[in-house]
């Protein structure tokens, strides 16, 4: 009786699928048509296409998987006909796009659709070379960004550079450029930018091209996190002082639009009197630490980012500040006791020199009566 169940099961199964996959498979899937690559941004490409013409109609799904080929694969599917991408496209870029159509549960897929941009004329060895860029946010909360590069070993000494950032939809080109001895631009300043200070993790895409009478220079573009390359600014007020055996400090956390939870701090410690130099990693922005308070210390502290966003490059170090036995007293307490063994030694050795002298005075005499 149970076998003849399973039977019945199965017979039912099969004759509920078996069409639904006969007819999924007498659905034609058509190609996407008029695939277009355009470049619409610095470092951005659209791409574009239509739903082929001879689908049929019918109530299906119809979605479109996307794959990036170069330079950096990616796949991804959409039901738009449209996709913006963000790469790099000195080296060139290609994708390919095909339909996903959805017949009765049972997915069927195109032929792909491929299309591709050329990379920009030009011998890669004209391209710049260790390009790095850092920005900072100053006390009017406003961004700056600040850039340097070498130029490439086979660029004629006539190049010229020209360097280009952009963030979201604002592109702008460097006004400010610092060069080497063959006056080619070797380095850009922008003291004001349109990068926001409150973002997290959004790109900026740097791109420097160039002209020379003699050949073609390869244009590079490179993309920069905005936190991972920000010099974050030096911690604020800070204070140092003794309480019996411990030094305390606090300060305040950087100029920045982030909770003071954003941050991370080292706290470097040098004993004068020793030599020994420590640094310690701190979270919050007060520290203690029990110390031989008979040596005097140098403290400085500096800061970056933490769990927030980013980690980006580290500040510079704070004023040094001091702790300890007064230098200045210390040196008086030195010159003293050097004094004072001075003048003993100098009068211990005037009085043996006395004594010697006595002694052969007196023996000259006793000589001169015996005469």
């Amino acid at each position: 009786m149970a076998n003849m169940r399973i039977l019945m099961f199965l017979w039912i199964t099969t004759n509920m699928v078996q069409p639904s996959i006969f007819h999924a498979e007498e659905v034609q899937v058509f190609p996407p048509v008029n695939f277009t690559l355009t470049v619409s941004a610095l470092a951005e490409v659209f791409l574009h296409w239509k739903p082929n013409p001879n689908q049929e109609p019918n109530n299906y799904t119809i979605r479109y998987d996307v794959e990036i080929i170069t330079p950096v694969p990616e796949e991804y599917d959409t039901k738009k006909t449209h996709s913006f991408r963000t790469a790099v496209l000195h080296n060139g870029f290609s994708a390919r796009v095909r339909t996903l159509l959805l017949v009765d549960d049972v997915e069927r897929k195109s032929a792909w659709v491929s299309g591709e941009l050329k990379p920009p004329p030009g011998d890669p060895e004209t391209s710049v070379t260790n390009l790095s860029c850092s920005n900072y946010v100053n006390i009017y909360n406003t961004v700056s960004l600040h850039c340097t590069w070498l130029p490439g070993k086979g660029a004629p000494e006539d190049t010229e550079y020209f360097l280009f950032y952009r963030y979201k939809t604002y592109t702008e080109e460097c006004q400010d450029y610092i060069k080497d001895k063959l006056d080619r631009n070797i380095e850009c300043r922008f003291p004001r930018t349109h990068i926001d200070p409150e973002e997290v993790d959004d790109l900026i895409i740097i791109h420097i091209n160039g002209s020379s009478k003699y050949t073609a220079i390869k244009p590079i573009q490179q993309l920069f996190n905005q936190n991972a390359i920000e010099k974050v600014n030096v911690p604020r007020n800070v204070t140092v002082f003794l309480q019996q055996n411990d030094l305390l400090a606090k300060w305040e956390k950087p100029i920045s639009s982030f909770p003071k939870e954003c941050f991370e701090y080292e706290f470097y410690l040098c004993n004068l009197k020793s030599g020994h130099k420590q640094i310690m990693k701190v979270s919050s922005n007060d520290f203690r630490l029990r110390i031989d308070v008979t040596c005097r210390y140098s403290i400085q502290i500096r800061a970056n980012h933490y769990i927030c966003r980013k980690r980006g490059f580290w500040s510079d170090w704070s004023e040094i500040l001091y702790v300890g036995e007064n230098k200045q007293e210390n040196s008086i307490a030195w010159f003293l006791a050097l004094l004072c063994v001075s003048s003993c030694s100098i009068a211990l050795l005037v009085a043996v020199t006395c004594k010697i002298c006595g002694v052969t005075l007196k023996a000259l005499l006793n000589f001169q009566k015996g005469h």
